[in-house]
C-alpha cells in the first residue's frame, strides 16, 4: 500500500505514527461524506483548498461547508504494472488530482512507520535511558553535574537549593519535566542507591524504606569531592567535545572527562525501547586495581582480572552467593547474581534457649519496610512458622530488624525459609549494555575496561595537546619580551619615534624580527617590569616553559607514558576516596571457577594455641620493630592455654594438620576466620572433624617421641637439622628414604644424652647453584661471611647468622658440627636458611617473627641480626622479661611467590622430624 503525503500546510499526514492513526480514526467518522477509489500511484486532487480539511488536523473544524468528494475506479492497463498494487488516491468531483497545485511527496507506509519508530527508539536510547560507557552517565545526570559545576557548587562551597539546580538544568540543558530532573538528582545523593554518591545532599533525600524525598524547595545540594576529582577535573582543557544545547543558545559537554570507569563504580539501570541495562556497582579500590592490571597486561584474562575485582560491591552490603553468575556476567555481559541479606543469631534467653534473627543488611534495591511487611504477612498467614515477634530497630547508626523466634524454633530453619519466601534473598540480573561509539552494545568486564581506557587515552592526549599549545604560546610571548628587555633602549626609542600604536607595533616587528603577538606583549609591559629582577623572572619562566613543553611532547610521543599517567591519576583517586568492601563474597556453588580463583593470594599469619584455637591475621598486624625490643602481644588466650605455633602462609595454601593419632587433615588457609590481634580465635574442631581428645601434632611414634615439623622437599634439595644443644647436620634429601605413612622412618641425627632435635629447614634445589658458588668462594677465602646463612634463634631471645659454607654436608645418623655455643640455661628454639632474597643493597630482605610462650610477638628484619662464627653466643633479638621463652619462630620472605600455580614436587616426600 502506498500513501501520498500532502505539503506541511495541510497537516494531512505527520511523521508521528500516533498522529497518523488518529487521522485514520477521524476519516472513519466521515465515511458518509467520502468514497475512495483505488487508482495507481497518486492521490486525486481536492476541489476545495486543503485548508478546508480541518478534520485532519488538531485545529477546531471550520463551519465552512465541506464539499463531498466522490471516488471513481478506473481499471486501465496502466494499473497492471510495477505499481498496480491497489494504491489509494483522492480526486475531486472534476477528476483533478493534487488540487491547488500542492506538492505531493511519495512514500511507503511501512517504510515511513519503520523510520519514524527507529528515530524515536534511538532518541530514547541515546538521549535518555542508556549510559555512555566512557563516563558512565546518562544525559540527565551529566547535565545536572555540569550545571552544578557551572553554578560553582563545589564540595567546599555552601549548599544551594535543589530547586535552583533543577531550574538551571531545565532552562539550559534538559527540556523535560522537573520531576525527572529532581528524581535523578536525588538518586545521585543517596548512599543506598550509589556505591559512591556524586552529590552531597542536605535535607530529606529519601530512605531505604522508599520514603519520598522532600520537595526541591526544601532540600539543598552540592557536589561531592569525588565527583570533582573523578568526573569534572580538566573539563576546561579541551578534553571533551562541547555540543549546542537544545535551543542552540550555549554549549554543553557531550561527555565528562572521567578518570576511572564510573559506569562500573556506581552501576546503572534503565529501560529503553526494545532493550534495557542493569549494571551492578563495584568497589573503588578493586576497580582501580583491575584497571591497573589491564594497563600492565593488555592480554590479561578474565580470571586474572577477577583476582583484583572478584565481584560487585553493593552500597547496601549483603552476601553474594557464589561466583558462577559473576563470571558469566563478566564474560558475556549477562548473568545472575544472588544476594542474601546479612544476618546474625542472638540468644535472648539462655535458660529457654530462645533466639532472635537480626537482619543487619539487605540485598541491593530491596525496600526494608516492604520486607518487614512481607515477613509479617507470612507469619500472620502461618506460611512462616516459628516467629513470635518482628520489630524494626533501625536508626542512624545502622540497620537492625529483630525477628524473635518461638521457644524451640531452629534459627537455621527459619532463616532458610526467610531466604526462600522473602526478598531477604534476591537476584540481581546483570545486563551490561552501554552506549559505545553512538550505538548500544552488550559488553563484558574486560571490554568495558578497555573501552574506558581508549577514551581516557584520548582525554589525556587532548589535555596534553591543550597544555602544549598554551605553553608554546606563552613561551613565544616570553621569548619576545626577553628580546625586548635585552634591547631596551632601542625598543624605547622605536616606540617614542612611532606616531601611533599600529606604527610602533610594525616598527618593533621589523627592527627586532618579532611576531605581532610578541610586539603587542612588549608594548603591554608596564615600566615596573623593566628591572633586571623582572628580566630574570621572565628568563626563569622561559626555562620552565621549555621544560614543560619537552615533557608534554615526550608524553604525546609515548603511549606507555600516557597509560602510566592514567594509572597514576586513578591510583591517586583510590588512595584518597577508597572505602572498604561492603558486600561479602561467599563461595557456595561448584562451577568452572573455583573459589580460590576469586580470592587474592595474600600472605597471612596463623596462630595456633595448645588447646586448639586458631586464628588468621594480616601480616601488618605486627609492625616491624628494632632488634632487642619486647614485642607486641598476640592477643588474649584461654585459661591455662599457651601459644603452640605461629605460621606464615598464603591464602591459596592448603594447611595440613597432623594429629597425634596419625591422621592428616587438609583445609585451605583462607577458610580460617580472620580475627583481630586481640581475639582468642576459633576452635579447630569447628574447622576440622576432630575426634574427642585428638590433638594437632601422622607417623608411628615410639613412647616419648612426638612429631614437630613437616616440610615438603625433593631429592635434589638439602635439609638442615639442628639440636637443642646447637649441633647441626647438613645433608641431601636424597639420603632420606621414601617410606609409607605408617612407618617410623630413619634416624636422622645421632643425639647425645639429654639432647633433642630442635628445628629443621629445607634448602630448595632451585637455590643450589647459588649455594655451590658460595661454597666455592669459601674454599678460596676461609673468612668469607657471604650468604646464604643459617639463622639461629635461642629460647632466651638471642640469635645470629652463620654462613652455610661453614658447615660441610654429611650422611644421616651423625652428631654433626657445632653451630651455636649456648650457656648452661639456654637452648636452641629454631633455625632457618636465609639469604636467598636480597634487597637493593645486597642484604637479606627477609623478616623473622618471634613468638613467646605468653603470646608476645616481635617482628624484625633478618639484616639486623649480625653474622657471627659457629661458636659465638649471638645478639639479643627479643627481650622476654616475664614473657617466658621463645615458643615459635617463622620466616617471612619479601619475594613474591607465584600465586597462579602450585609447585609440583617430583620424586619428593614430606620430611618428618
Amino acid at each position: 500500500m502506498k500513501l501520498h503525503t500532502l505539503n506541511p500546510q495541510t497537516s494531512f499526514v505527520q511523521s508521528n505514527s500516533m498522529a497518523f492513526s488518529t487521522g485514520i480514526r477521524l476519516l472513519r467518522c466521515y465515511h458518509h461524506q467520502f468514497t475512495f477509489t483505488a487508482i495507481p500511484s497518486r492521490f486525486s486532487g481536492l476541489r476545495k483548498a486543503s485548508s478546508e480539511l480541518r478534520f485532519l488536523s488538531s485545529v477546531t473544524p471550520s463551519r465552512k461547508h465541506v464539499r463531498p468528494v466522490s471516488a471513481r475506479r478506473k481499471v486501465t492497463e496502466e494499473e497492471v504494472g510495477e505499481e498496480g498494487n491497489g494504491s489509494v488516491v483522492l480526486r475531486d468531483r472534476d477528476g483533478n488530482e493534487g488540487g491547488g497545485g500542492e506538492r505531493i511527496v511519495h512514500t511507503e507506509l511501512h517504510k515511513e512507520a519503520t523510520e519514524a519508530y527507529m528515530s524515536y527508539a534511538m532518541s530514547v536510547l541515546l538521549g535518555r535511558a542508556l549510559p555512555d560507557v566512557r563516563d558512565g552517565l546518562k544525559p540527565v545526570h551529566r547535565r545536572i553535574l555540569y550545571a552544578m559545576h557551572e553554578l560553582g557548587l563545589s564540595s567546599k562551597k555552601p549548599y544551594k537549593k535543589s530547586a535552583r539546580v533543577v531550574g538551571e538544568v531545565l532552562g539550559k540543558f534538559h527540556p523535560h519535566g522537573d520531576n525527572a530532573v529532581y528524581d535523578s538528582l536525588v538518586r545521585m545523593a543517596q548512599d543506598f542507591s550509589l556505591r559512591s554518591p556524586l552529590i552531597r545532599g542536605h535535607g530529606n533525600f529519601g530512605s531505604i524504606d522508599a520514603d519520598p524525598p522532600a520537595a526541591m524547595r526544601y532540600t539543598e545540594c552540592r557536589l561531592e569531592a569525588l565527583t570533582e576529582a573523578m568526573l569534572l577535573a580538566d573539563l576546561e582543557q579541551n578534553t571533551v567535545d562541547f555540543v549546542p544545547n537544545f535551543d542552540n543558545s550555549q554549549k554543553e559537554p557531550s561527555l565528562l572527562p572521567a578518570r576511572i570507569p564510573n559506569l562500573l563504580l556506581n552501576g546503572a539501570s534503565g529501560i529503553a525501547v526494545g532493550m534495557a541495562t542493569n549494571i551492578p556497582p563495584h568497589n573503588l579500590g578493586e576497580l582501580v586495581d583491575a584497571l591497573s592490571a589491564l594497563i600492565h597486561n593488555p592480554e590479561a584474562t578474565l580470571q586474572e582480572l577477577l583476582e583484583y575485582m572478584p565481584g560487585p560491591d553493593f552500597p547496601t552490603g549483603g552476601i553474594i552467593m557464589g561466583n558462577i553468575g559473576i563470571l558469566e556476567a563478566y564474560r558475556t555481559g549477562r548473568g545472575r547474581v544472588v544476594i542474601r541479606g546479612k544476618t546474625d543469631i542472638e540468644l535472648l534467653d539462655a535458660k529457654t534457649k530462645r533466639a532472635a534473627i537480626i537482619i543487619q543488611e539487605i540485598p541491593y534495591q530491596t525496600n526494608k519496610a516492604s520486607l518487614v511487611e512481607k515477613i509479617a504477612d507470612l507469619v500472620e498467614n502461618k506460611t512462616l512458622e516459628g516467629v513470635s515477634d518482628i520489630r524494626d530497630e533501625s536508626d542512624r547508626s545502622g540497620m537492625r530488624v529483630v525477628i524473635e523466634l518461638k521457644r524451640g524454633s531452629d534459627p537455621a530453619i527459619v532463616l532458610n525459609n526467610l531466604y526462600r519466601l522473602t526478598p531477604l534473598q534476591s537476584s540481581f540480573s546483570c545486563n551490561m549494555v552501554g552506549i559505545l561509539n553512538g550505538q548500544p552494545k552488550l559488553m563484558g568486564l574486560k571490554e568495558l575496561l578497555q573501552a574506558f581506557l581508549d577514551f581516557r587515552c584520548s582525554v589525556v592526549e587532548r589535555r596534553a595537546k591543550y597544555k602544549l599549545s598554551q605553553a608554546q604560546e606563552r613561551n613565544h610571548i616570553v621569548e619576545g619580551i626577553i628580546i625586548g628587555l635585552d634591547n631596551l633602549d632601542e625598543v624605547i626609542n622605536t616606540i617614542r619615534k612611532a606616531s601611533s600604536h599600529a606604527l610602533a607595533t610594525a616598527n618593533l616587528r621589523k627592527e627586532f624580527e618579532l611576531t605581532e603577538k610578541q610586539a603587542e606583549a612588549i608594548l603591554d609591559i608596564s615600566l615596573r617590569r623593566l628591572t633586571a629582577l623582572e628580566r630574570n623572572k621572565f628568563v626563569d619562566e622561559g626555562k620552565s616553559l621549555r621544560t614543560q613543553i619537552s615533557k608534554l611532547e615526550e608524553l604525546l610521543s609515548s603511549e606507555k607514558q600516557i597509560l602510566q599517567l592514567i594509572e597514576e591519576e586513578a591510583l591517586e583517586i583510590k588512595d584518597k576516596y577508597f572505602t572498604p568492601r561492603r558486600s561479602q563474597l561467599e563461595d557456595t556453588d561448584s562451577g568452572d571457577l573455583e573459589d580460590i580463583d576469586v580470592i587474592p593470594n595474600e600472605e597471612m599469619l596463623l596462630a595456633i594455641s595448645e588447646k586448639g584455637y586458631v586464628k588468621r591475621m594480616k601480616p601488618d598486624t605486627f609492625n616491624l620493630q628494632n632488634r632487642g625490643t619486647i614485642g607486641k602481644s598476640v592477643g588474649k588466650l584461654r585459661v591455662n592455654d599457651a601459644m603452640s605455633d605461629f605460621l606464615v602462609c598464603r591464602a591459596h595454601d592448603k594447611v595440613l594438620y597432623f594429629s597425634d593419632k596419625g591422621t592428616v587433615y587438609s583445609s585451605p588457609a583462607y577458610k580460617i576466620p580472620e580475627c583481630s590481634r586481640t581475639a582468642a580465635g576459633t576452635p579447630l574442631i569447628q574447622i576440622l572433624s576432630l575426634s574427642d581428645g585428638e590433638r594437632i601434632i601422622a607417623i608411628q611414634l615410639v613412647p616419648g617421641d612426638e612429631l614437630k615439623w613437616v616440610k615438603c622437599c625433593s631429592n635434589n634439595d638439602f635439609v638442615a637439622m639442628a639440636s637443642l644443644n646447637g649441633m647441626v647436620i647438613l645433608t641431601p634429601c636424597a639420603n632420606i628414604r621414601a617410606l609409607g605413612r605408617n612407618t617410623r622412618g630413619s634416624v636422622a641425627m645421632r643425639l647425645k644424652d639429654g639432647d633433642k632435635v630442635a628445628s629443621m629447614d629445607i634448602i630448595p634445589d632451585a637455590l643450589q647453584k647459588e649455594l655451590d658458588v658460595t661454597l666455592a668462594v669459601h674454599q678460596r677465602n676461609k673468612r668469607s661471611m657471604n650468604g646464604p646463612w643459617l639463622l639461629f634463634v635461642s629460647e632466651s631471645g638471642y640469635g645470629k647468622r652463620v654462613p652455610v659454607s661453614r658447615f660441610r654436608t654429611s650422611p644421616l645418623n651423625r652428631v654433626g658440627l657445632i653451630g651455636y655455643k649456648f650457656s648452661s640455661e639456654d637452648r636452641l628454639a629454631a633455625v632457618f636458611v636465609v639469604g636467598f632474597s636480597f634487597g637493593e643493597d645486597g642484604e637479606s630482605d627477609e623478616q623473622v617473627v618471634l613468638v613467646s610462650q605468653s603470646g608476645t610477638v616481635n617482628r624484625i628484619k633478618v639484616r639486623d641480626i649480625s653474622i657471627q662464627s659457629r661458636y659465638a653466643r649471638g645478639v639479643i633479638l627479643m627481650r622476654l622479661e616475664h614473657a617466658g621463652k621463645i615458643q615459635s619462630a617463622s620466616l617471612i620472605s619479601a619475594a613474591d611467590a607465584d600465586s597462579d600455580s602450585d609447585p609440583e614436587v617430583e620424586d619428593g616426600a614430606a620430611v618428618e622430624a
